[in-house]
């Protein structure tokens, strides 16, 4: 695994998804990441499931690796001393609290800065720092609802749906590590720290892209497409004897080869097919076509033969499948994690490879408190003075 941010500690204020994804992605790339947590109970997502293994929660598993645990009450003024002590060798502090809350702990971006100069701080918020939703709560669904995700997912003339995979909360963390790793770089150049203000609703916005460019220069509303691509025809799903499969013309010089191979070099011709506005003017003609002659072999009949012609295409895979794949496995994105409580676990991989860089072998997410008392022992903190802040429940 690569270490592009060996030597950066982070302070990881975060809970639930957003905030703890981005930070694995920090810790994968090298950072040592310390989880702060409240000492009773922790992160909230220690306890959300099912399913649990031997009591460990599946969902806290996936996006704890790598990373260390010390327990800090933060309400409490010793806890908050701690806290800026800890900040002062620190490079990122990263929160999720709603805004005015590190004002009212005392660990706001001002106060870190006149303890370390040279702190980066991110905060994700559902909202952001300002605006008229400033202080509105906000989980996943809602994000994908507001950021417009929702009314383009699904079938048209259907309820909506949000994606199966959590982009409200997940773009959150993408974004919040491409703009720490971001900050640091800058930093090495001017030796200034930075804050940074991020909204998971701007984040959804962002996501938006050529849809959201689509709206602004034709002034359409786009709606749900199904599998469907609102430009491209044909880009899709089709249903082939026993499965699903997905075709992608984006090009015209995909749409010749895949009318040899369907053996239908007709509808190259074809004057309501010859091209891509045509094929997406005369969209429902030209769909049912396809339906039937895909219906007609089994998706693996399908896919080799358009493979083989370069066209792309691939399977509609369920999960089990994606994570017995040939090429997901090459890749080394099913891995195996030793964990104190579970035994040798299954978990997915890292997607950044570098060379020269070997495989390192994923740290298993941390026991609440795990690594408390040496990191207050880094610092300059002593026994007795460890047992003292215990018995004060600070940690």
């Amino acid at each position: 695994m690569t270490q592009l941010l060996e030597g950066v500690t982070v302070l990881d204020l975060t809970r639930m998804l957003a905030g703890p994804y981005g930070s694995m992605l920090l810790a994968d790339l090298g950072a040592e990441v310390v989880k702060v947590e409240g000492p009773a109970g922790g992160d909230p997502v220690r306890a959300m499931g099912p399913p649990f293994l031997n009591g460990e929660s599946a969902y806290f598993i996936s996006i704890n690796r790598n990373k260390k645990s010390l327990t800090l009450d933060l309400t409490q003024p010793r806890g908050r001393e701690v806290f800026l002590r800890l900040v002062q060798t620190a490079d990122v502090v990263l929160d999720n609290f709603r805004p005015g809350i590190p004002e009212k702990l005392g660990v706001d971006y001002p106060m870190l800065r006149q303890v370390n100069p040279r702190i980066i701080a991110c905060s994700i918020s559902a909202f952001g720092q300002d605006g008229p939703y400033r202080s509105l709560p906000a989980f996943d669904l809602i994000l994908q609802a507001m950021g417009g995700a929702m009314s383009i997912t699904g079938e048209p003339d259907r309820d909506p749906v949000r994606m199966g995979i959590p982009m409200g909360d997940l773009a959150g963390g993408l974004f919040g590590a491409f703009a720490v790793t971001g900050a640091l770089f800058q930093r090495e150049r001017t030796g200034e720290g930075r804050y940074i203000d991020l909204s998971l609703l701007d984040c959804q916005v962002s996501l938006l892209t050529y849809v959201a460019q689509y709206f602004l220069v034709s002034g359409e509303v786009p709606g749900p497409v199904g599998s469907a691509h609102a430009s491209a025809v044909p880009y899709q799903a089709f249903r082939a004897k026993d499965m699903h499969i997905v075709i992608a013309v984006f090009t015209e010089k995909f749409w010749s080869k895949l009318c040899t191979v369907i053996d239908r070099p007709d509808l190259v011709e074809d004057p309501r097919f010859a091209v891509n506005a045509r094929r997406h003017a005369h969209r429902h003609e030209l769909v049912p076509i396809l339906e039937e002659i895909f219906a007609s072999r089994t998706g693996e009949e399908w896919l080799e033969v358009l493979r083989v012609e370069g066209i792309p295409s691939g399977p509609i895979n369920s999960v089990d499948r994606v994570l017995s794949d040939p090429q997901v496995l090459h890749r080394g994105m099913v891995t195996e994690m030793e964990h104190p409580v579970c035994g040798r676990l299954r978990v997915v991989g890292n997607p950044v490879k570098t060379i020269p860089d070997g495989p390192r072998a994923f740290q298993s997410p941390p026991a609440l408190g795990q690594h408390t008392e040496a990191i207050l022992r880094r610092i300059g903190y002593s026994a007795e003075e460890i047992a003292q802040l215990r018995r004060e429940r600070i940690i």
